[in-house]
């Protein structure tokens, strides 16, 4: 296993604007107990599980996990503020069926067994537009890779992004990796789906989305 401290990062800042003393309280009090152990990943979850890399403010995270109290969500991101909302949700809605990764996704993938997703979402990701810094963008051979193995057969990789480039990117590498198939309208939301602030950004600044779909063979 590659150490964490040699690779470059998929994200940017960890934190952003001070925390309200609320959210710094749920990071100190709640986080701990929901965090996801690399040494024991899913246990003590339900048999179906879905994975969200980058869940950003956990909008979408929060939505899916009231509409499906019968899966087992976990959701990876290391930037502090985007944690401490979703923390801020998850007790609101008394949501009690999310786990939490607070750090690079990676590691947690690696540490995930094998066919134990059922779904993975990967929403908006850092497009890392300037050439250079292409190599930062999350689809890349070793995290489809990763999405494969522990994607279980018929489980779907679902990726939404609003900069053409990217999604031409993300095809050619999941063709590239083997071990998927793309469906369904790319024009269309994926199901149940609730509008981020990041899609409404796009939307005002005149940026149409697309909604990949691999089902992984």
């Amino acid at each position: 296993m590659i150490s964490t401290e040699t690779r470059f990062q998929f994200y940017g800042r960890r934190k952003g604007k001070s925390l309200r003393r609320h959210h710094s309280e749920l990071m100190e009090q709640l986080l701990p107990h929901l965090k996801v152990r690399l040494d024991e990943p899913v246990s003590g979850m339900a048999e179906r599980r879905w994975l969200e890399v980058g869940f950003g403010g956990g909008e979408h995270l929060a939505h899916q996990a009231v509409l499906h109290p019968g899966v087992s969500f976990i959701g990876a991101e290391p930037f502090v503020n985007g944690v401490a909302k979703l923390l801020a949700l998850l007790e609101e809605k008394a949501i009690a069926n999310v786990r939490i990764h607070d750090a690079d996704a990676r590691p947690l993938l690696e540490a995930l067994p094998g066919a134990s997703l059922e779904r993975i979402y990967l929403l908006y990701p850092d497009p890392w537009p300037k050439t250079r810094h292409n190599k930062r963008r999350f689809v890349g051979p070793e995290t489809l890779a990763h999405f494969h193995r522990v994607l279980k057969p018929g489980g779907l990789f679902l990726f939404a992004s609003d900069i053409g480039e990217y999604v031409v990117w993300t095809r050619r590498h999941v063709e590239e990796s083997g071990g998927f198939a793309e469906e369904g309208d790319p024009t269309q939301p994926f199901e149940d789906w609730i509008r981020t602030r990041y899609e409404a950004k796009a939307r005002r600044e005149g940026r149409e989305s697309s909604y990949l779909r691999f089902r992984r063979l």
